[in-house]
């Protein structure tokens, strides 16, 4: 035995229809396209979403919503969180780069500080909003709330 006796087994290579060589072929005239029509013409298809005339699902469903493009977004973060990293490592005063250096925030990001939870210790918190909920705890604790414009 050597390369030159190699075949494919019996039956696992089939040869590929050859359309449109004309009447001999046993495929010719429409080439299995059927008669006439778009699909019969060479370049056919059809637009996506096509439903046969029928007004597509796309056009079908009603617009919605409106998405204001001034509109300035805020990542919140709560005083129960600042407070866990205080006590955790000792920090008092909190800017813009100490969240980025924890995680809480990316580079790109606004943070606006939420009221949620107490605090036991004076904090120093620099950021872009404050809730007034979040000002009144920060102030009655002796801390300051600073505004980033």
């Amino acid at each position: 035995m050597d390369l030159s006796n190699l075949k494919p087994a019996k039956g696992s290579v089939k040869t590929n229809k050859r359309l449109g060589r004309g009447q001999g072929s046993g495929r010719g005239g429409t080439s299995t396209r059927g008669n006439k029509g778009a699909q019969s013409r060479s370049g056919d298809k059809r637009k996506i979403g096509f439903e046969g005339g029928q007004m597509p699902l796309h056009r079908r469903i009603p617009k919605g919503g409106f998405k204001n493009f001034n509109r300035i977004e805020y990542t919140g973060i709560n005083l129960d969180l600042l407070q866990n990293l205080s006590d955790k490592l000792g920090i008092n005063d909190f800017n813009i780069e100490t969240f980025i250096e924890h995680g809480l925030i990316g580079k790109k990001e606004r943070v606006k500080i939420l009221g949620r939870g107490q605090l036991s210790t004076k904090l120093n918190i620099t950021a872009h909003a404050f809730s007034k909920k979040a000002i009144e705890v920060i102030e009655s604790m002796g801390g300051t709330a600073n505004l980033i414009k």
